[in-house]
């Protein structure tokens, strides 16, 4: 229980999340963990779930967006922190714990999760994206046409619907000028028509989700998201953006980057990942083309449409062809299904025939130890993912471009292909058999490297590799590099990964590694259950 005043109004708003984890619970759980991410400027990211002994699914916690928003509210006005990262603990009796902490200690999402820290603010992964040639296109979006477009998307919806979409007063021309000041960058002209028909739809009654199930942010909300993305977050392993083959789109379309100043988000699908304006594109791009970045989009952003007004015009076409669903009063659009690009190759086993344009490979569940040899033929290889099955032999992978590798060593392989490796940047390695990985000391180029999930023969060899950058260790391996003096020097990020764990964990190993935290949030209490 906290006394002080500011720190009330933190644990009241995190009582009311507790109250909504406890009465959305399903039967038989035994306790719940919400692990966020919350923002002064109204972002937040939820992961989690709840423990049922015997259950054959995950069971997630709610979402509770509106509720998380406030607790960043109120984490600011009583710390001063802008974004701060927090765990919620609760047990069906109510009783519960929080932590919360500035995002020095960053929680991550996705398969990788863990901690990451930032040891050195100033270093950066090589991002080849900002050495590339930039488009000298003009701009697909034409303003008016958007506009129209627009008024005709909703005029559709209604009809459809039954009613009109309720929608915010519009923007004035001296706000769209303070975010373009504020931002640093000019918004293109189809979108700033748009906000002159409505400041986005979150501050509406009830928003209707307009864009792709998702919602369309009012200016105050994308200032808040472009400081956050405005620098690429810093990038490990299996964020290396530097080794990005693009999912959906030609190659040179959009930066092979992590994140860039002129990528400017728009609409939030309120799960981390965002559509953003890019009007800086490469040298196929057309500048204010809508591309996607975000949490799921490890391999880099994915193209949408050249414009904001090509996005509308296709939601148009979407609806007069009937393919939508209706879903409890929202309109939901059937997105055609993409074809996986012919430069990639995802799932599945080594294709029959490597074409020679290939650049990145997915090979899942196959045959143990899988034969790399056929990729020999891939001249142009620059990514090569191996998951849930491994392989003995690397050979084929000496004299490939591959910048970005992640493999699971059969107990017969070792890391002696990848000496010297020129091109190899980001390695994820798990291993059953202890490894050594002296081999590593002499690839010139690798930053980024994974080894929670491996058996390693002598860690303090790590700090021989000449300019690694970022290190990912799970909480044992770091215990033995800690207690050897053997952190590499040249590390500027660093990643608490394998097995869960706890926030507070987390915070003292960051602390080992010399990270000044502040002074975290902690409270504990319990509330009202129902029950009897």
């Amino acid at each position: 229980m906290v006394t002080d005043g500011e720190g009330v109004m933190v644990e009241r708003v995190v009582r009311r999340i507790v109250e909504e984890i406890v009465a959305s619970a399903p039967e038989g759980w035994t306790g719940a963990v919400l692990a966020g991410r919350v923002s002064r400027g109204g972002g937040s990211s939820v992961s989690g779930g709840y423990g049922v002994p015997g259950a054959r699914h995950h069971h997630s916690v709610p979402t509770l967006h509106a509720e998380l928003c406030d607790l960043g509210t109120a984490l600011q006005e009583a710390r001063g922190w802008d974004r701060a990262n927090l765990e919620i603990q609760c047990l069906p009796s109510g009783e519960y714990r929080v932590v919360a902490t500035p995002d020095a200690v960053d929680r991550q999402s996705g398969m990788r999760g863990g901690f990451q820290i930032v040891l050195d603010p100033d270093r950066r992964l090589p991002q080849p994206g900002f050495e590339q040639e930039g488009s000298t296109a003009a701009p697909a979006g034409d303003p008016r046409l958007a506009a129209e477009r627009f008024r005709a998307y909703l005029e559709r919806r209604a009809a459809i619907l039954g009613r009109p979409d309720e929608l915010p007063p519009p923007a004035s021309a001296a706000a769209l000028d303070e975010v373009e000041r504020r931002i640093g960058r000019a918004l293109p002209p189809d979108l700033r028509a748009l906000y002159a028909i409505a400041d986005g739809e979150r501050l509406a009654p009830r928003p209707r989700r307009l864009f792709e199930g998702s919602v369309w942010m009012p200016l105050s909300e994308l200032i808040a998201e472009y400081d956050w993305w405005r620098e690429p977050p810093w990038l490990g392993w299996d964020h290396n953006w530097d080794s990005v083959v693009f999912d959906a789109h030609p190659a040179d379309t959009v930066r092979r980057c992590g994140g860039h100043p002129d990528w400017i988000p728009f609409v939030t699908h309120e799960d981390g990942n965002v559509l953003a304006v890019d009007m800086a594109p490469a040298r196929d791009g057309r500048p204010g083309q809508v591309i996607e970045i975000g949490r799921d989009h490890h391999d880099g952003p994915a193209y949408v449409a050249d414009s904001v007004t090509s996005l509308l015009g296709g939601y148009l076409e979407l609806l007069r062809q009937g393919a939508y669903e209706l879903d409890n009063g929202h309109l939901d659009l059937l997105e055609p299904a993409q074809e996986v690009p012919r430069h990639q190759h995802i799932g599945g086993g080594i294709p029959e025939v490597v074409p020679p344009t290939l650049q990145a490979i997915h090979i899942n569940k196959q045959p143990s130890p899988v034969d790399l040899a056929p990729l020999t033929a891939g001249r142009s290889l620059r990514r090569v993912h191996l998951n849930r099955c491994a392989t003995a032999d690397l050979t084929p992978l000496r004299s490939l471009p591959v910048e970005s590798l992640r493999v699971v060593l059969d107990p017969a392989g070792d890391l002696t292909p990848l000496e010297g490796h020129r091109h190899l940047s980001s390695l994820a390695l798990a291993s059953a058999a202890p490894v050594d990985i002296a081999p590593l000391r002499t690839a010139p180029n690798l930053r980024g490297l994974d080894l929670a999930w491996a058996n390693v023969r002598d860690l303090p060899l790590l700090a021989d590799l000449p300019d690694l950058r970022y290190l990912s260790l799970n909480g044992r391996q770091w215990a033995v590099l800690l207690k050897a003096n053997r952190v590499p020097p040249t590390l500027a990020a660093a990643h608490l990964g394998g097995d869960y764990a706890s926030l507070d964990q987390a915070l003292d190993w960051a602390a080992f590694l010399g990270t000044r935290l502040g002074e975290p949030f902690r409270a504990t209490g319990t509330v009202g259950t129902g029950a009897g």
